[in-house]
């Protein structure tokens, strides 16, 4: 079974293709900040260790650990003055995690290192990538990756992402998008139906029947309709467990030349 990921408007029978594109936005959008008292943060669900990056695009990312958020490669890649990737990725410190699903975020933390593999910069094969936080987010919830098991035909899923769509309104904050069922699984990444806007990219792929993180949005059709399901390119995380365990082991302290090679984009077993 192959899946044409394409999509149109018109007319009937003259229907304009359009292709799966990275979900990141190419506005690095503000949103007002605001410091709030630790008593007033949010209740703790699937959404809550969702997050918002903030560089030269903005994306979403998910807290897998108190000082780990995992993303999409294209998301943290390097560009030039015209705002094409070229094949390396940018300076760790020049992105800011901002923490909070309302309009108003209520904390922020840079990034101290990034974990990527040789591929994926302008999203595709290895469009995945860990950062390694400056600090350790104490109290703060996080979702498990699923990296002992691949994502399975039928297994429902849905994407959460601080994504806005054109014609969406209002200010940014964090949404649980309408999502579906895996349509196939592939070598490197799976397809199932869902509503994504730009800056999605990087949140989620969030399976509510064993509550944890199966992928990362990568790709989608995206018309400017936050209500548009469409298909949508979803990065496999059971592929890339060096990639974790270096993360790990970077953040408490080791350098990547003590850690065995790690950015190889071949898939493992």
């Amino acid at each position: 079974m192959s899946i044409a990921l394409l999509a149109g408007c018109g007319r009937a029978g003259n229907k304009p293709a359009q292709v799966a594109t990275p979900a990141s936005h190419g506005e690095a959008e503000d949103r007002p900040f605001q410091w709030q008292p630790p008593v007033e943060l949010e209740v703790e669900n699937e959404e809550t260790p969702v997050v918002r990056l903030v560089g030269d695009v903005t994306c979403s990312g998910t807290l897998i650990a108190e000082d780990l958020v995992l993303t999409a490669h294209h998301c943290v890649s390097a560009r030039d003055e015209n705002g094409k990737v070229i094949g390396k990725d940018r300076d760790p410190e020049s992105i800011t995690v901002e923490l909070g699903g309302d309009d108003l975020p209520w904390g922020e933390v840079k990034v101290r290192a990034i974990v990527s593999p040789d591929c994926g910069y302008a999203s595709g094969h290895g469009d995945i990538a860990i950062l390694v936080l400056d600090r350790k987010l104490i109290g703060i919830p996080t979702l498990n990756p699923r990296l002992e098991a691949l994502p399975t035909k039928n297994e429902r899923v849905f994407p959460i992402g601080f994504g806005r769509c054109a014609l969406g309104r209002g200010p940014i904050h964090r949404v649980k998008r309408e999502g579906g069922n895996v349509l196939q699984v592939r070598s490197g990444d799976f397809v199932s139906v869902a509503s994504i806007c730009p800056g999605d990219s990087g949140g989620p792929a969030y399976s509510p029947d064993t509550n944890d993180v199966i992928g990362v949005v990568s790709a989608s059709v995206m018309d400017g309709d936050d209500m548009t399901s469409a298909p949508s390119i979803f990065t496999r995380l059971d592929i890339w467990r060096e990639l974790f365990s270096a993360a790990r082991g970077i953040a408490d302290g080791m350098s990547s030349s003590e850690l065995p090679p790690f950015r190889s984009c071949k898939p493992q077993p």
